[in-house]
């Protein structure tokens, strides 16, 4: 069975067992949640249920595998003959989830 989910201002397309890297959610490492913006479930029997915009009903619970930061993104700025540089990084917090079952 598929899903379409929304987490974060994103969608990800899953299935039980996937994981899946979602910006931060406020969740402890080891605790369960459940993501009801379901957008589209496909069952193994091929029939496909589309939600108007979400799925009324269903839900996907995932667990929280681990709270981590993504790589170390550079900002580097320069205006040339101006002696002007500026270097900055950013890491993005990430949170890593372990989808358990989708429910309708």
């Amino acid at each position: 069975m598929l899903a379409v989910i929304g987490a974060c201002g994103k969608q990800y397309k899953v299935k039980s067992g996937d994981r899946i890297v979602v910006d931060r959610l406020p969740l402890e490492v080891g605790s369960s949640t459940e993501i009801r913006d379901v957008f589209v479930i496909s069952e193994d029997g091929g029939q496909v249920i589309v939600g108007n915009p979400l799925i009324e009903g269903a839900v996907v619970r995932a667990s929280v595998l681990d709270q981590k930061k993504h790589k170390t993104v550079c900002i580097f700025k320069k205006n040339r003959r101006k002696n002007y540089r500026r270097k900055n990084g950013h890491r993005q917090p990430l949170t890593v989830l372990q989808i358990e079952e989708i429910l309708h």
